[in-house]
């Protein structure tokens, strides 16, 4: 009886250090967004068919390895045009929002990228708080400043904005964030298309948050 014949084993290919670098974090997203942070990196390096102490080269501890992963799921995506966008006062600022969630609903609501935020929030790492302090700094800090402008209130210069009104504009962000969970998420098919849904929100927003504001300024 002839032997049995092993499957063929990955040929390691050795790589420049950037390139191997690049391959890990590719992989990375990939990997735990399909099974999640729990997945150790033993599996990870046997999908590249490279070893740990390979992966430990490039990143010391898994936590280092997860920074990276943020940096290129979130912040690389991330377009500071966005915020230039937002502060052009020439335009309507329905326009300007409709413009920016149009940018800004096209990277999140992408299955890796919302899986990957899940799976480390119920994971209690770290993601989570580093994308909502970036969020809050970046996109509702400004929003906010540019309600105060729409409703001819006081700059942030004059009163800094309030816990009130960022909190306030987490009901409605989160309200866009949701439309993307549902679809990505839990496949449940939203009826309204993207585009309408985005103007159906903001109309409701300016129709009321801006009152909410004068009043909670006043």
């Amino acid at each position: 009886m002839s032997a049995a014949i092993e499957p063929a084993k990955k040929a390691f290919r050795r790589l420049a250090p950037a390139d191997r670098r690049r391959q890990i974090v590719d992989a990375a997203v990939a990997y735990f967004s399909e099974f999640g942070f729990e997945g150790a990196t033993r599996g990870l390096a046997d999908r590249l068919g490279v070893t740990q102490p390979l992966i430990y080269r490039y990143f010391p501890s898994k936590d280092e390895l997860i920074r990276a992963v943020y940096e290129e799921v979130y912040l690389s995506r991330w377009r500071g045009e966005w915020i230039e966008l937002l502060g052009r006062r020439e335009a309507p600022l329905r326009e300007r929002l409709v413009a920016f969630y149009a940018h800004y609903t096209g990277v999140i609501f992408e299955p890796q990228w919302m899986r990957i935020y899940l799976f480390s929030g119920l994971r209690g790492l770290d993601i989570n708080r580093w994308w909502i302090s970036f969020v809050e700094d970046h996109v509702l800090r400004t929003i906010c400043e540019e309600v105060r402008v729409f409703a001819g209130l006081p700059g942030a210069a004059e009163i800094p904005i309030t816990a009130a009104e960022i909190d306030g504009y987490w009901l409605f962000h989160g309200g866009i964030f949701y439309y993307g969970m549902r679809e990505n998420v839990y496949g449940v098919a939203p009826r309204t298309p993207l585009p309408h849904f985005i103007e159906m929100s903001i109309d409701s927003f300016l129709q009321g948050f801006p009152e909410t504001v004068k009043r909670a300024l006043a």
